[in-house]
């Protein structure tokens, strides 16, 4: 299109058209539509066909939708899965179908909102970064911070394995190996492939081939030797939906041992070795057994964590502290306690002095 480049007077001589044209120039309307066409849109979402490598191999189909389906809900993920959208090698397949090598997975078009992805603050991502404490080809263990959670979950918008999917491992596998409840502190051990994984997990369920160690605060003052708690543990609902866990004959073996590290006027600091990993083991067996742990708002004493909170305990004074194993080569990793925890114990030390 052509462009008069007239004087500015001569822009009142011209019919409005004229003028609108001449005051856009080229280089203007140019920039105008730059402007427009710079616009981000949201790529064409179309049906995505994914073929199965070895990291993957074994691995649940919905696992491995919603680490392909950030930000997708869980609810819209087994959706697709029980409608047939999702096929393995173009047959319809259950949520807990397994996965192999070489397997073909159809996912379909699955639009993700901006307002479903969570928003996680740089600092956050840098406080996990920082609490890295060993780390190779096949694992990376953190010192979990009290108060994160592991995972998503009821009312949780994000955890260290959506952290780290986020961020550090947008692009490879990255995949829990066991879990801390949301309130302990301390080792968190993830693997960073499917085999490793596999591998882990089958540490995990022979005690024989890992060491685990917490760090607690308890309640009373426990004997001087060691003591085996054997007490199987299932789990309950109650009325809220809150999930308790008690000891129960015809519940699943768990088995810890407790031993007394030093003691204060109303409680003692104890290390926990784990021979089983039930969910809230180390808790449930330290209540059934009096010794409730400081701070804990499920099992505990509430008299007992007034207490502790004058001592200057605002959380669940449990820590895992050791993880020892072998995968490739030995690995043995101690987490440091958080300063909160230490000025703790440092308060009831300095208190047992004036007595």
């Amino acid at each position: 299109m052509f462009f008069y480049r007239t004087p500015i007077l001569a822009l009142f001589k011209l019919r409005c058209k004229e003028a609108l044209a001449i005051y856009l120039s080229k280089d203007i309307r140019s920039g105008w539509y730059n402007l427009k066409m710079s616009i981000p849109t949201s790529p064409p979402i179309k049906v995505q066909i994914l073929e199965i490598n070895a990291d993957n191999d074994g691995q649940r189909i919905d696992n491995y939708l919603m680490s392909k389906l950030k930000g997708v809900p869980k609810s819209r993920i087994y959706k697709i899965l029980r409608s047939g959208e999702v096929r393995v090698n173009k047959g319809r397949i259950k949520p807990s179908h397994r996965l192999s090598s070489g397997d073909l997975v159809r996912i379909p078009p699955v639009r993700v909102t901006e307002s479903q992805q969570p928003m996680i603050s740089e600092r956050l991502i840098q406080t996990l970064n920082e609490s890295v404490l060993f780390e190779n080809e096949d694992l990376i263990i953190i010192n979990k911070p009290a108060g994160l959670a592991v995972h998503a979950g009821s009312g949780v918008n994000y955890g260290v394995i959506d952290i780290l999917r986020a961020e550090r491992f947008a692009n490879t596998f990255i995949e829990l190996v066991h879990r801390l409840d949301r309130q302990t502190s301390g080792c968190l051990l993830l693997a960073k492939s499917r085999s490793a994984l596999t591998q882990l997990n089958a540490l995990f369920n022979t005690s024989h081939n890992i060491k685990k160690k917490y760090l607690t605060l308890t309640k009373g003052h426990w004997p001087d030797t060691e003591q085996r708690i054997d007490a199987p543990l299932s789990k309950n609902e109650i009325k809220s939906g809150e999930r308790m866990v008690t000891v129960n004959p015809a519940g699943k073996t768990a088995i810890s041992l407790f031993k007394q590290t030093e003691q204060f006027a109303d409680c003692s600091l104890v290390e926990v070795t784990l021979l089983t990993g039930r969910t809230h083991q180390i808790r449930v067996h330290a209540a059934s057994e009096a010794h409730p742990v400081a701070g804990d708002e499920k099992y505990g004493d509430k008299q007992f964590n007034l207490q502790m909170k004058q001592a200057g305990l605002n959380r669940m004074f449990l820590h895992a502290r050791y993880l020892e194993f072998d995968l490739n080569g030995p690995v043995h990793v101690t987490a440091p306690l958080e300063d909160k925890l230490k000025n703790t114990i440092e308060t009831l030390r300095q208190h047992e002095k004036k007595l």
